[in-house]
């Protein structure tokens, strides 16, 4: 990694992109586990419930106070469809990290979006983008999610979404950022932006 490249390490940003996902089903997994005196029906599965604040932790993200994240954040959906069902914004516990929002429900793991993080290392000449909704994207796929990063515009956007969502949140997300920002050539040299 050149001095100047402030870009994280692909595990280190999936394992911190992910980390909130891993929370929440442990949050949840608790609950089943130590929360309920009652017995459930015998037919019945559990689920684990998924609610209260989301706790992010701050990871380098030098653009995210930058008036293009700001503007983006303001400019996200209050609801995003997965799988035919509404994910609503959830709180973030204080002190929330600038340029990140959440949505999900008591059934799903959240959808965490960050604006403003560094230039993936994996973004390069001959990486495989995906365009959905006028944005490309860049896939990172890792365990029990996958952080989709948008790579065409001012800003580095990282959506990190639960397996099997379906594309609705990145569709929502996309229209948004298409909306916000504009477009630009995808930087796949090793410069920083």
């Amino acid at each position: 990694m050149a001095p100047n490249d402030r870009s994280l390490p692909r595990p280190l940003m999936i394992a911190l992109i992910a980390l909130p996902l891993l929370l929440v089903a442990g949050v949840g997994t608790l609950g089943l586990l130590y929360g309920s005196t009652g017995s459930a029906p015998a037919d019945s599965t559990p689920t684990p419930i998924r609610t209260g604040p989301v706790a992010l932790p701050p990871i380098p993200a030098e653009q995210a106070g930058s008036p293009a994240c700001g503007k983006l954040v303001q400019a996200l959906p209050k609801e995003l469809t997965s799988n035919g069902e509404q994910l609503g914004r959830r709180e973030i516990v204080a002190p929330a990290p600038e340029g990140t929002m959440v949505w999900g429900n008591e059934k799903r793991d959240p959808v965490v979006l960050r604006c403003g993080l560094g230039k993936p290392d994996e973004l390069k000449p001959d990486s495989r983008l995906s365009e959905i909704s006028g944005v490309r994207w860049l896939e990172l796929p890792g365990q029990g999610a996958s952080s989709w990063v948008a790579v065409d515009r001012e800003v580095y956007v990282v959506l990190t979404v639960p397996g099997g969502s379906g594309t609705g949140p990145l569709q929502g997300v996309s229209e948004s950022i298409r909306a916000t920002l504009p477009e630009q050539k995808v930087d796949t040299g090793t410069t920083p932006r």
